[in-house]
């Protein structure tokens, strides 16, 4: 049944225009909104330069919100919540500025580490900024099992909500436990997986991550973003499978576990480019999600994001 849903959709993708990409054929089926909840923005020609990506990447490039719509706006896609990727406590000063002017930028997830002894501080500034939504912790830059253990971080999501803020953590499959015990240590903050938890390649899928996702599914605080997910799958740069059916395996397990309330919609764009375009990735789990009703379309592509960011209306 799940198969014949995501099939069914596949079979009627079409292109309305040259100007207008829509995925399937019934209107009830296409978002009225849609919140991409995870973009990167950044300027390596900046007097201060970047420390993400690197010069030898193909990511070294100015990426800015009118790239963004440049790429999106074809798929009726406006709005964004931008996800710092930069430590430089400046660099969300910097997002925050450009905000100002950029109306589709609906919110943004900054990068402060918990165990910076000024990190009540910068929380506290930053707070004051209506767009500024919460944090994002990467396991590489902020080990979750580092001095002091789980104590600085827990301390630092419970400041996170006494500011009514979200925190996103990306990291592996195997920090899933840590995140556990910091949703059940603050259950009245909101949070949000990045990566589909880093699958791994959909036709294999482990089971100690199928076992992790499981597990923190339980938490009702937690939600997972259906980000990056196409490129969980190996293969050459660019050159990911575009067929739905090759990640329903990931996409399943995710439903049913999260179910239709806890889901989000985020591209990890431009980072994604590396496995396919971003109207190849929107296809993916437009044909998936459509599969599920109207309603449930409206959730995945925007609701539920509000729900997970209180994001702010332009």
């Amino acid at each position: 049944m799940k198969r014949r849903h995501f099939i069914q959709a596949a079979a009627a993708t079409a292109l309305a225009s040259p100007q207008t990409i829509v995925f399937g054929s019934d209107d009830r089926m296409q978002p009225t909104r849609v919140i991409d909840t995870h973009t990167h923005f950044y300027d390596p020609t900046r007097p201060q330069g970047v420390p993400w990506p690197g010069p030898k990447t193909s990511l070294y490039r100015t990426v800015l919100p009118e790239d963004f719509l440049t790429v999106t706006s074809p798929l009726g896609i406006r709005e964004t919540v931008v996800v710092e990727a930069s430590e430089w406590v400046e660099d969300n000063q910097w997002i925050l500025d450009m905000a100002e002017t950029n109306p589709s930028i609906v919110g943004f997830v900054g990068n402060l580490n918990p165990r910076d002894a000024n990190f009540k501080y910068h929380l506290l500034r930053f707070s004051k900024n209506p767009l500024f939504r919460g944090l994002r912790w990467r396991s590489n830059l902020v080990p979750f099992n580092g001095d002091g253990g789980l104590d600085p971080l827990i301390a630092g999501a419970k400041g996170l909500a006494d500011h009514d803020l979200e925190l996103d953590l990306n990291g592996p499959c195997t920090t899933l436990p840590m995140i556990d015990q910091i949703a059940q240590a603050v259950p009245n903050l909101r949070m949000v997986i990045n990566h589909v938890a880093h699958s791994g390649d959909p036709k294999s899928l482990h089971p100690q991550w199928k076992a992790n996702v499981a597990q923190i599914a339980k938490r009702p605080n937690v939600l997972m973003k259906v980000s990056g997910l196409l490129e969980q799958a190996p293969g050459k740069a660019g050159k990911a499978p575009r067929e739905t059916e090759y990640y329903v395996p990931v996409l399943d397990h995710l439903w049913d576990h999260f179910g239709e309330d806890r889901l989000i919609y985020g591209s990890n764009w431009p980072v994604s480019d590396s496995s396919a375009s971003y109207d190849a990735q929107y296809k993916v789990v437009h044909e998936y999600f459509s599969g599920k009703g109207p309603e449930v379309v409206e959730k995945y592509f925007w609701k539920n994001s509000l729900t997970a960011y209180r994001w702010i209306e332009r």
